[in-house]
């Protein structure tokens, strides 16, 4: 990548988006018998081989360069990223997954509000696009209005709040460092993380995983595409999109979910009825998209940076 204008970025996390949205799809391939974090650890450790095997000049030249910075903001980012989906885990159980997909994208209206705490611009047309987004959220949350328990909710809700300020930082750090060695030193982190916490959840760890083929492969396929390439993309794509517009490009991963839990058959994914009202909602996020996206403003030239 030799530059990257705010159209490029904002195309590059719609992409990164499109691909976090098939984790459930290999998921699905995953027994429910190896725990959440059992998945976190191993995924993100082969990530973090995969990048230091492949990039390690680069990673090396980012250590000499600023190695404990380096080391204590991937430490922070790692820690925020655990823990929120933590409480994503532990809040999730409160709703189905179509309502529990809308309910996690509440960042989308916490983010601009931390923003203006800590005195940062946010463009008219990101505060429009974001209560668009927000009209489709709270109506497909009124869909199952009931079904699922406040106390599930305020889980996520804290949840939303800890990944917004995961976002801004990580907008700040990726115009700092080296986009790969954040991605690889980041990567390892939430496994040594999640595997402490895999740990005493299960203390048999890796030997407690039912180990066969298919296991194996939707761990790698996961490590690859969703972790190494996905993440990494997404921190150079943040070296010019501002944190506000990610998080409503992040939305659209409902849209995604949405459209695989209709077309793709019961055994690779929670079959998905989308109503007249989720249609409606899912039909407002994308147009706060379209508005982020190409609203006035978008393209701007000679706004490219060298990543």
């Amino acid at each position: 990548m030799s530059g990257m204008n705010k159209m490029q970025a904002n195309l590059c996390l719609l992409c990164v988006t499109m691909m976090w949205s098939t984790e459930v799809i290999i998921f699905a391939c995953i027994p429910d018998s190896v725990l959440p974090f059992a998945t976190t650890c191993m995924t993100y450790l082969i990530g973090a081989a995969i990048l230091f095997f492949c990039f390690y000049r680069r990673i090396a030249a980012e250590f000499r360069k600023s190695g404990k910075k380096l080391l204590l903001r991937c430490g922070l980012l790692a820690a925020l990223n655990c823990v929120y989906n933590a409480l994503f885990i532990y809040g999730l159980e409160s709703f189905d997954v179509s309502t529990g997909a809308f309910t996690l994208s509440m960042t989308v209206v916490i983010l601009p509000l931390v923003l203006v705490i800590r005195h940062r611009h946010v463009d008219k047309k990101t505060w429009l696009s974001s209560f668009v987004v927000l009209c489709g959220i709270v109506l497909a949350l009124t869909i199952n209005l009931g079904t699922f328990e406040f106390i599930g909710l305020g889980l996520i809700i804290i949840g939303c709040v800890l990944r917004a300020g995961f976002i801004i930082w990580l907008n700040d750090y990726a115009r700092e460092h080296d986009p790969v060695g954040i991605s690889a030193v980041m990567c390892l982190g939430v496994g040594v993380i999640g595997f402490v916490i895999w740990f005493f959840q299960q203390p048999a760890t890796f030997s407690a995983i039912p180990w066969n083929n298919q296991i194996i492969a939707s761990l790698f396929i996961y490590a690859y595409f969703v972790v190494a390439f996905a993440q990494t993309l997404n921190v150079f794509a943040q070296r010019r999109a501002t944190p506000a517009s990610a998080t409503i490009i992040y939305a659209t991963e409902i849209v995604f979910t949405v459209i695989w839990g209709s077309l793709l058959p019961a055994n690779l994914i929670d079959p998905v009825d989308p109503t007249p009202l989720m249609l409606v909602a899912v039909g407002l996020i994308v147009l706060g998209n379209i508005v982020e996206l190409w609203g006035p403003g978008a393209r701007k030239k000679g706004a490219v940076q060298n990543v």
